[in-house]
């Protein structure tokens, strides 16, 4: 049953334990909100004998008060199952979810849009939240507690309970036979939601290029488009809800008039009592009202496995896992015989095969698509290949941990992501233990310090989100700072000069130069001159390794490097006419 409830609704054991406390108050809550009729049903007995004898009056006056206490004391614990319990399991499924998306390949979030993961650990853990606090442990508790009342109510009458209870089956089935519309629905909902959040955070991204084009009237016809999509399938989803709930209560209030059909035809021929009639009429009114409710979270509940596939999509996917302990000797870089593909069918590199040394840059260059980034990447197991393998001194990277290998590489994407914090606790990224003095010290060789004393707050200075205060070149130059901090033994530059000018360039060029002795460097580069000096080339073609070796060697033969360096050597004479 926990492995289950785990699954079914992505809860935690503790979680999953939890709900089954909740299921059990509920039931004793329902119960105990029942006990006042039993004591009113005798009252009642009393009454139509001709008064409350002196005797029993202490006896309704300690019930009443044992029943309050009954009915505080489960209602209290009933709160701190369902409400209590589920917010601090909520928090826990959302921590789950980030802590299994933080292990996942990168190749899991290339199938996936930034705004469906935010949706995910958001809105459907909220979603989630909600059916865990008001609907399922209510659910069970009016199932139960119901079946319980049903099953005493055949000991007194059994003609009488089939007359009040034969809707609650049929009630409930409705409902259930609901449940693949009600999925077909959600999953159509959800698209368009996802379309029109997708829609929504691409136009907030790219308002600068949409306004600098005219475009923004024309995007926005599109995005409006979206939501109402949005709103017409909420609608639609809602009717189709609706529908069957609003079936399944009408069949419902069919039993109060059965019990007073039958109730009438067995008083008028004198096999039931008045007393029994009357507690019977009490019954179904206790039991309809919550069971209209139940039937209301019966079809939530239905409604909420779109939220829990998605969820488990997550949870169940394979994570990249290894042991956290390094074995290798010396840093070089071997890739042999590598492939890879983002899709089963599509394969990216097909065969490469290249040794970056330690003590050497070894420079990756070629035409775009042609793997350059893709190679990177795999070097430190951001995604796992599919074929061939790639080692660190001898040690293969598939069968270590994510976290344990990173501790090997400093690397400077192309695309820079910075958080809105002060300089210094950007940079600090990069080994979040250094000290301000260690931090400015490695902010300095990448010419930081030049850009950070002219603003406000100095290396203090909050940068905006993904460093919106600052120019392209500034954040490369924070970027660079943090593998100077890191300072580990690979080095991964993907274009790390691509956004400075000359000037800042031939800067940065010289402290690289400082940081990059003695270690092994994987560089990416499309300027020639930029890559001169390496020891090693490697050109990248279609997924293959059209050529390798030293750039003066291929310099020497007709191939794709010569071209390259022709090409670009031609660019330098070009003007505007």
């Amino acid at each position: 049953m926990i492995k289950y409830l785990q699954h079914k609704y992505a809860l935690s054991e503790v979680g999953a334990k939890d709900m089954l406390k909740a299921c059990v108050t509920c039931i004793f809550s329902n119960i105990a909100l029942m006990l006042p009729i039993s004591l009113l049903y005798y009252l009642t007995s009393d009454l139509m004998q001709g008064g409350v004898p002196d005797g029993r009056r202490a006896f309704y006056i300690a019930g009443s008060i044992i029943c309050l206490i009954l009915i505080f004391g489960t209602t209290y614990f009933q709160y701190n199952t369902t409400f209590l319990a589920t917010y601090v399991e909520s928090g826990k499924r959302r921590i789950t979810l980030a802590e299994k998306l933080r292990k996942m390949p990168l190749s899991f979030f290339g199938k996936k849009d930034l705004s469906d993961l935010t949706s995910t650990i958001m809105a459907d853990c909220a979603s989630l939240e909600t059916a865990s606090s008001h609907w399922i442990p209510q659910l069970i508790g009016a199932i139960v507690s119901t079946i319980l009342v049903a099953i005493s109510l055949f000991f007194i009458n059994w003609t009488m309970a089939v007359a009040a209870l034969w809707v609650l089956p049929v009630a409930f089935l409705i409902v259930l036979f609901s449940s693949k519309v009600q999925h077909s629905l959600g999953v159509k909902e959800m698209a368009v939601k996802m379309a029109c959040a997708d829609g929504i955070q691409e136009c907030l991204e790219s308002v600068r290029d949409l306004r600098a084009n005219n475009a923004e009237e024309i995007y926005l016809k599109g995005l409006n488009k979206k939501i109402k999509a949005v709103e017409k399938r909420s609608i639609i989803t809602e009717l189709g809800t609706a529908v069957f709930v609003a079936s399944a209560q009408m069949v419902l209030k069919l039993g109060i008039a059965t019990v007073a059909l039958v109730g009438g035809f067995l008083l008028t021929e004198g096999s039931l009592d008045i007393l029994t009639f009357f507690m019977f009429l009490l019954v179904v009114s206790r039991i309809y009202d919550p069971m209209q409710l139940a039937l209301q979270n019966l079809a939530a509940m239905i409604a909420t496995n779109v939220q829990c596939d998605r969820m488990n999509e997550i949870l169940s996917h394979p994570i990249q896992t290894g042991i956290d302990r390094l074995s290798n000797k010396g840093y070089d870089i071997e890739f042999d015989h590598v492939g890879f593909g983002y899709l089963q069918k599509e394969q990216v590199l097909q065969d490469i095969s290249f040794t970056a040394k330690q003590g050497e840059v070894a420079a990756l260059i070629g035409p775009s698509g042609g793997g350059k980034t893709t190679v990177s990447r795999l070097a430190s197991r951001f995604w796992d290949i599919t074929k061939g393998k790639i080692t660190v001194g001898g040690m293969d990277i598939s069968e270590i941990d994510p976290e344990c290998l990173m501790t090997l590489y400093s690397i400077v994407f192309q695309d820079v992501t910075l958080f809105n914090n002060s300089i210094l606790e950007n940079i600090r990224i990069g080994r979040m233990n250094a000290t301000d003095d260690e931090v400015i010290a490695a902010a300095k060789l990448a010419h930081c310090d030049e850009f950070a004393n002219k603003l406000p707050q100095g290396w203090n200075t909050l940068i905006g989100e993904n460093g919106s205060e600052l120019s392209g070149g500034e954040r490369q130059r924070i970027s660079i700072a943090r593998a100077f901090l890191k300072d580990a033994p690979i080095i991964l530059l993907d274009e790390a000069t691509a956004s400075l000018d000359v000037e800042n360039e031939s800067k940065i060029q010289e402290s690289l130069s400082r940081l990059i002795q003695k270690k092994t460097v994987l560089i990416i580069a499309h300027r020639m001159r930029t890559v001169a000096g390496a020891d090693k080339i490697v050109v990248l073609d279609g997924g293959y390794v059209a050529q390798q070796g030293k750039p003066e060697d291929l310099l020497a033969v007709q191939g794709i490097y010569q071209n390259m360096v022709r090409i670009q050597a031609e660019t330098n004479h070009w003007k505007l006419v």
